[in-house]
């Protein structure tokens, strides 16, 4: 390979939203030039074996991190690994699968920035941080529809596992680039309403796009659907930028452009004739919506991945 791959890290808890906004990224770029590797399959024991031992998947002596880091190196140097995979529905192991790296190389999963060696791996790094409300109804509404929980039990395994999330998941968002909160509007009936909200908290670790302008261009008659406010994460002075779900979308068209302009590779991603799913979810009646802060939170994280590029 001429350059080397760009490798973005999406971290956060069990079913915080990684796998979704992976999939969004993967579809902008162009899923032929992405490989998405996800950590759950350097898990070192299975569903069974975890059970036996009492130790959850959460704890990085249940995971081989080791060979995570190894593997990540050698995907950053342009070669090819051999990868274990771990299959969510039987909690076993399959066959070892020959992956080699494309332009871009998207890691989700738990335990991404857990060690200096694994955080020097990543270009951009990105935490997910729903309000703990909203990642159980994810979490139960995901392990009950496709992993044969029932509801009880997955209550049961987010118990057992809020000791390691609070000591090994939620120390991680300290090194990320970008933490990103997706969080249910103020008049949301509380009824998985799936337009949320998001707050992009953007640290100065990696150059961001000239986003000033939007405090002057959102006329809001009593509060701004699109904020840019200056904040203190940790201490740490940083940008804070929130989008509403009911933005209207000649505001949103402000903001894509301003990232747009700042990035002439984006064209493209920002033409929503020539990439139609931008920011799409499905509702809860199967229909497709339309999400503006993810599209954004999408065209964000692209622009990271391009800026890397460079």
């Amino acid at each position: 390979m001429s350059h080397r791959p760009i490798i973005l890290g999406i971290v956060g808890d069990s079913a915080a939203g990684k796998t979704t906004l992976t999939k969004g990224i993967a579809q902008i770029l162009g899923t032929e030039n992405v490989t998405v590797i996800g950590t759950d399959d350097y898990h070192r024991y299975d569903r069974q074996q975890r059970a036996e031992m009492n130790i959850t998947a959460l704890h990085p002596d249940c995971n081989y991190l080791d060979i995570m880091q190894q593997h990540l190196a050698l995907l950053r140097s342009g070669q090819p690994i051999l990868k274990p995979i771990y299959n969510h529905t039987t909690g076993t192991f399959d066959p070892s699968q020959y992956i080699k790296p494309n332009r871009f190389v998207v890691v989700e999963g738990l335990l991404g920035y857990s060690t200096p060696a694994l955080r020097d791996c990543f270009d951009v790094k990105v935490y997910l941080a729903p309000p703990e409300k909203l990642r159980t109804e994810w979490k139960i509404k995901r392990d009950t529809l496709k992993r044969g929980y029932t509801e009880a039990q997955v209550l049961t395994e987010l118990q057992k596992r809020e000791p390691d999330s609070d000591r090994f998941i939620r120390p991680q968002r300290q090194w990320a680039d970008v933490i990103a909160s997706f969080y249910p509007p103020i008049d949301s009936t509380g009824e998985g309403d799936p337009l949320l909200n998001v707050r992009l908290v953007l640290r100065p670790t990696i150059p961001h796009p000239d986003l000033s302008e939007i405090i002057d261009r959102d006329y809001s008659d009593l509060y701004p659907t699109i904020r840019l406010t200056l904040d203190r994460d940790m201490g740490k002075p940083v940008d804070v930028l929130e989008v509403d779900s009911h933005a209207t979308a000649d505001r949103i068209n402000i903001l894509e452009q301003m990232i747009c302009a700042d990035m002439p590779d984006l064209h493209t991603v920002c033409n929503r004739e020539v990439n139609p799913n931008l920011g799409n979810i499905i509702g809860t009646t199967g229909e497709i919506l339309q999400s503006y802060p993810l599209a954004l939170t999408q065209l964000l994280i692209t622009y990271y991945m391009l800026k890397a590029t460079q």
